[in-house]
């Protein structure tokens, strides 16, 4: 088994009736694992020069997924989105993505994260005991929507916050049917179809990707030991 989903590379060899040419530079899902100096994607999408290596290789599956997710939430300017885990990976995105349609957006993070997510033009309150009354008070005029990508046991809070469990998706927590809430999981809605809009996003300065860490491809177990020891703070990359 090759791990991995996400690459982004130079294209070596192409199938028939392929939309890329050898020598593109590339990015998109693999079929059959990314963990290697060659992998085989499934319709790449051309990488502008401007994007770095790093940021292109940790787009995908994290930005469709925060696209797919508040697709499915329905959210609309002028509403209010609360984010679970809003410091994280898809959080981080999906509070991007949020705030440029035009909808307030309130985030729970880590003290050492207020910062650097209100800087998206969010609303960043602390999460763990009291989270609860902390956004009732960032967010007087209620809240719409609940994304929750943290899975940190905020589901039954979240579903009385906005009245009504299908106003509420979870990535993270597996206990989500008991409470009524959808589990998001998956690309069968269209959302791959994002991926062009999130390289351009990403390419013209409008999304920012956190990086934490790059590894050489023979460190992937150190990659993995480190993110299961929770040590970073963005998107980890192994570099061939």
């Amino acid at each position: 088994m090759t791990p991995g989903l996400d690459a982004a590379g130079v294209v070596d060899a192409v199938g028939e009736g392929a939309d890329a040419a050898v020598g593109d530079e590339v990015v998109g899902t693999t079929v059959g694992g990314s963990y290697s100096e060659y992998a085989l994607l499934d319709r790449p999408v051309a990488k502008p020069g401007v994007l770095s290596w790093e940021v292109a290789a940790s787009l995908v599956t994290v930005g469709r997924t925060a696209f797919r997710v508040l697709g499915q939430l329905g959210v609309q300017s002028g509403q209010t989105l609360l984010v679970h885990g809003a410091a994280g990976s898809v959080g981080f995105i999906a509070v991007q993505l949020a705030v440029a349609r035009g909808v307030t957006v309130i985030g729970t993070v880590g003290e050492h994260d207020i910062e650097r997510v209100s800087a998206l033009g969010a609303t960043a309150v602390r999460y763990g005991d009291g989270w609860l009354e902390r956004v009732k008070a960032a967010a007087p005029q209620g809240v719409d929507f609940v994304f929750d990508a943290a899975g940190a046991g905020v589901l039954a809070d979240s579903v009385a916050l906005t009245g009504d469990s299908a106003r509420v998706i979870t990535i993270a927590d597996m206990s989500a049917a008991q409470h009524g809430v959808r589990f998001s999981a998956g690309s069968a809605d269209g959302s791959e179809e994002s991926l062009p809009e999130l390289v351009r996003l990403a390419a013209e300065g409008k999304l920012i990707v956190p990086i934490w860490r790059t590894y050489p491809l023979a460190e992937a177990a150190r990659a993995h030991t480190d993110l299961e020891a929770r040590r970073n703070h963005g998107k980890a990359v192994l570099l061939p």
